[in-house]
């Protein structure tokens, strides 16, 4: 039988690798923040867990045989149910076509993804996604900002010239 105390770990775990990845976002002012990236994360190791304790309970009761039990199906749920509260955090300008929060949006999967990892017993798999995430998140998104600013400077140049 899976241990219950092993199963709380691990949701705690999740729990401080999601917040690892919402205080990024948090930092940076967007939405599903700090809070929402742990729940997210601790829920998906709860999740799993739970399928496990699931699946070796109906072993008991049902012959093995009987049973089609696909452990995929507990991920699929997972990724589903995590993509559609992801995809309420997009915002799309119906003036200008501007699609925002998609960072977010796929950092709460991550995040979803980072509890699975967790709940499977891959904690060095589940800490290095956590500090890509972080680095990708803020490195790459510091990177972007001086990009969108210097393209903003010079289509501003070009404004300037034309006028």
């Amino acid at each position: 039988m899976i241990d219950q105390a092993q199963i709380l770990l691990d949701v705690s775990i999740a729990l401080i690798l999601g917040g690892i990845l919402g205080l990024e976002r948090e930092w940076k002012q967007k939405p599903a923040g700090f809070r929402t990236n742990m729940i997210i994360s601790g829920s998906a190791a709860l999740l799993v867990s739970l399928g496990r304790i699931v699946i070796l309970d109906f072993n008991q009761v049902i012959e093995p045989d009987e049973m089609s039990a696909d452990p995929i199906r507990m991920l699929h749920a997972v990724v589903v149910g995590v993509s559609f509260i992801g995809a309420g955090t997009i915002l799309k300008s119906t003036s200008n076509q501007v699609v925002r929060y998609l960072t977010t949006a796929a950092t709460i999967l991550m995040a979803a993804g980072i509890g699975i990892t967790i709940a499977l017993k891959q904690y060095y798999l589940g800490i290095g996604i956590t500090l890509i995430l972080v680095i990708i998140n803020y490195l790459f998104g510091y990177i972007n900002k001086l990009i969108e600013d210097k393209s903003d400077y010079e289509s501003s140049d070009e404004n300037s010239s034309n006028s």
